[in-house]
């Protein structure tokens, strides 16, 4: 998605109505049957069904022809990131219900709440999903290995599932923008032009002062009941999840992880005569359906994202921003404050961070060459924006993967995800430390 396509296009803001549609319907029909007192009161109109009616406003609106705009739906679709991340949906669903059903999440969750302890089990959630995020490069892979084991570790203690989701998704967004071999470091980089470990430096000032207070608050809520636990008699039966952990932080791709966790969580059930090749193999039928409804939401977006950008709606945004720098008095601060917003509000429409940072990194570069922003910090501010907007936004893969996972709404994950709010408060200091 190069950026000279994106800034040879004509600046409008009509062509964000779609997405702010979508955004309107899901949101405001499952807030109606809150307040109703529904149960799962988002799950009511679900979201890959709440955003056709904004795809059509998208194609209604669009100054192409009929064809062009469907040629340019599929092709966001069908984009490298988008299959990427529904490939992942896919195993992620095959391994949680393999594990689960030949004992693999129940053997893990009794070393852990034998090795953790109760006091300290949502931090220590978080600092392990950091450290494999961190080694991994990917929030979404993360994500997929440790939410099974923190939902059962959560049931057995007693802590509400979304507060658990909320701590994994938490440690899964501060290693993803901090590891050296994600892709949204990989891209914030290159598009501003320095090296990794100078952006590292600089983000570490801003991530782990934000990380320790999200342990803070952590600790908190950390409220375990009575937990009845021993060692597993079979502590074996846990020996896939530690090999994909190890896989995990060794860097090893998150296809070969995931496909080697389904394939020895499998084996050891067969290993133990309770499961045969066939049940193995409904399982993973079955973790694939699981995962019908964000497979389907996530092309769905990929194609509104990339209308969006055809037709001018992320121009739009920059082009506002732009303006509003240029009366700022404190050019300095205004101009942090523009690199993070524009790729903040670029991230809201294409719901996906990698792809933010790609889209407004030349218009980044040369804001913060204008103002004299190195480019360590520029890069800096540009993925703690990008990582900020996706631990909050309910359309986003990794809420999406969550809520699947922990059978939650989206929304209410990332209502208890406090370390991207966290991160915003010292991002802002940061700013206005550097400014001064």
């Amino acid at each position: 998605m190069p950026n000279q396509t994106v800034t040879k296009q004509a600046a409008r803001p009509l062509a964000l109505l779609p997405i702010l549609f979508f955004i309107a319907i899901f949101v405001g029909v499952g807030s109606y049957f809150t307040l109703q007192g529904v149960d799962f009161a988002f799950y009511q109109l679900p979201a890959h069904i709440a955003i056709l009616p904004a795809i059509l406003l998208a194609v209604i609106l669009s100054k192409d022809k009929v064809n062009q705009t469907i040629e340019t739906f599929i092709a966001g679709s069908g984009h490298a990131n988008i299959i990427t991340m529904c490939l992942i949906y896919l195993l992620a669903g095959a391994f949680s219900v393999v594990a689960k059903s030949t004992g693999g999440v129940d053997a893990v969750v009794n070393i852990g709440l034998a090795v953790i302890p109760s006091w300290f089990l949502l931090p220590g959630i978080f600092i392990i999903s950091a450290l494999i995020a961190t080694a991994m490069g990917t929030s979404m892979g993360t994500i997929a290995a440790v939410a099974p084991v923190a939902l059962g570790i959560g049931e057995t203690a007693l802590i509400a599932p979304a507060i658990m989701a909320g701590a994994v998704f938490s440690g899964a967004i501060f290693g993803d923008n901090l590891s050296i071999i994600s892709d949204t470091t990989i891209a914030a980089t290159r598009t501003q032009g320095c090296r990794m470990k100078d952006k590292f430096k600089k983000n570490i000032k801003v991530s782990l002062p934000a990380a320790i207070v999200t342990i803070i608050f952590l600790a908190w809520f950390n409220n375990p009941g009575d937990i009845q636990s021993s060692f597993p008699e079979n502590p074996l039966m846990a020996l896939p999840y530690f090999v994909i952990l190890i896989l995990a932080v060794t860097g090893v791709n998150v296809f070969v992880v995931l496909t080697l966790g389904v394939l020895l969580a499998g084996g050891s059930g067969m290993l133990a005569g309770e499961h045969t090749i066939l049940s193995v193999s409904k399982n993973i039928g079955e973790g694939f359906v699981g995962m019908q409804e964000i497979f389907i939401l996530s092309l769905l977006i990929g194609g509104l994202s990339e209308v969006t950008r055809q037709q001018g709606g992320l121009i739009a945004i920059q082009n506002g921003i732009e303006k509003l720098l240029s009366k700022a008095k404190n050019s300095d601060i205004a101009a942090q404050f523009a690199i993070f917003f524009t790729t903040a509000l670029t991230n809201l429409g294409v719901a996906n961070n990698t792809v933010a940072i790609l889209i407004t990194g030349d218009l980044n570069k040369d804001m913060a060459q204008k103002h004299k922003i190195s480019a360590p910090h520029a890069a800096s501010l540009v993925d703690i924006s990008a990582c900020i907007v996706q631990g909050l936004i309910p359309w986003g893969a990794q809420a999406l993967l969550l809520g699947s996972l922990f059978s939650l709404s989206p929304i209410t994950i990332v209502s208890t995800t406090f370390y991207p709010i966290v991160l915003t408060v010292f991002a802002v200091i940061a700013i206005f430390v550097r400014g001064r």
